[in-house]
């Protein structure tokens, strides 16, 4: 099984080529979490100077694509934990000893999700056939 960091840190490495070894340190600290008085004390630079880089559009955009690659990271481990959370949610729905609030909230919850894919799927088969009608397919 894949390390699920490994490819977060290819991704880093391949953000950060373009920039010096201290604007990477920095990166990587905002990335993760750090304030920029924080990653400035911790990279040995002042606030200011990481303030000018985020006005430059090198830093500005490795950052960009740093945050986007982190959130992508978060989205695909929460998507992994679907099936267990729609197994919980029906467990729940059919626990005849679960309290009466419980079960009507997981039903509620069940009913409005299958509703949204539903919608999501015929936006998304209305969107291809528009994108084929006009020849602006993407993949």
């Amino acid at each position: 099984m894949e390390d699920p960091g490994a490819r977060h840190r290819k991704q880093m490495q391949e953000n950060t080529a373009n920039l010096t070894g201290k604007q990477a340190k920095v990166l990587a600290l905002l990335v993760s979490g750090h304030s920029i008085e924080a990653a400035a004390a911790a990279g040995g630079v002042n606030a200011a100077t990481i303030h000018a880089w985020l006005k430059t559009s090198g830093f500005a955009d490795e950052y960009r694509a740093a945050r986007r690659e982190v959130v992508s990271q978060a989205t695909a481990t929460l998507q992994a934990a679907c099936s267990a959370a729609a197994r919980t949610l029906l467990a729940i729905c059919l626990d005849r000893e679960a309290p009466s609030s419980s079960r009507v909230s997981a039903a509620r919850s069940i009913l409005e999700f299958s509703q949204k894919g539903v919608e999501i799927e015929d936006l998304a088969s209305r969107i291809a056939l528009l994108e084929a009608a006009t020849g602006d397919a993407r993949p």
